[in-house]
């Protein structure tokens, strides 16, 4: 079963020069992580917002093809019953904040009270999301007052409560330390193990191979790969990324001649652990 289908997207903002998404056909299964990667300027943002959409409800430009969420054709399905469908993680947090909250927990509830939820369960679940991101010590603090990274999980959080099947994250870790990336991502791999489908955005592919069940590459706009994790970011270079530490670690001990040049390189630890081993 499909969470997510895309038909031959393209989309081109007003005043701009050329197409930020051209001819995009993919299908996301449910209760997956699918990831996105690409250089900057790729087009990754822009196909999120068609993802949940912001294209072309909020953002205008010419859009072509289709993107359906649980069967619901996004342009012809208004923005505020899409958004119960799909959860938006923007990549700057700060610009999900309302503006009209005190404190954290009333940020986190602002969704749930725009849908007219019963005090009892918007309590139960701003407390499940406080403990999931870890804001349970700054719950009363101002969303202002946060850290960048705190501020991350703020907005992870507010679209987790309002339990949307479908969740885009657009680099969701890129203000985070290390031990905050990897409280994150774990979150990540529990909402879908709970049966939540995730699409992510990420720039740390050791991640990216460690959680995701299939790869998109996107380039100038255009879909030019997807698959395995383990495959597609053999290629890593050819996209304009930076390879992951076990891959170059992997490739360095090839061209010396240690290891066979026809192996795929490890992109994980466990992988690593083997490829070196053999």
């Amino acid at each position: 079963m499909s969470s997510l289908a895309v038909e031959q997207l393209g989309f081109q903002y007003v005043q701009a020069k050329s197409d930020a998404l051209r001819g995009i056909t993919f299908e996301v299964p449910s209760s997956s992580i699918t990831a996105i990667v690409g250089a900057n300027g790729a087009g990754k943002s822009t196909l999120c917002y068609a993802l949940a959409g912001f294209i072309p409800h909020f953002f205008k430009g010419n859009m072509r093809g289709a993107v359906r969420v649980n069967g619901m054709d996004s342009k012809q399905t208004p923005l505020a019953q899409l958004v119960t469908q799909v959860g938006l993680a923007f990549q700057n947090p700060f610009n999900q904040i309302s503006g009209a909250k005190l404190t954290v927990s009333e940020e986190i509830a602002f969704g749930l009270e725009n849908l007219g939820v019963p005090r009892a369960e918007m309590e139960t679940r701003i407390a499940r999301a406080l403990e999931l991101f870890g804001l349970e010590q700054v719950a009363h603090q101002s969303p202002y007052a946060l850290s960048g990274g705190q501020q991350q999980r703020l907005a992870l959080a507010s679209i987790f409560v309002m339990e949307p099947p479908v969740m885009v994250l657009d680099e969701p870790t890129s203000q985070l330390d290390p031990q905050g990336t990897r409280e994150v991502m774990a979150a990540i791999q529990t909402l879908a193990a709970q049966g939540r489908t995730i699409v992510l955005v990420e720039h740390k592919l050791e991640w990216i191979a460690e959680l995701a069940t299939r790869v998109l590459v996107l380039h100038h706009g255009e879909l030019v790969a997807q698959g395995a994790p383990r495959e597609i970011l053999q290629c890593a270079d050819e996209w304009g990324l930076n390879e992951t530490r076990y891959a170059r670690a992997a490739r360095m001990a090839r061209e010396r001649g240690l290891v066979a040049k026809d192996v795929l390189l490890p992109q994980t630890l466990e992988q690593a652990t083997n490829f070196f081993r053999v």
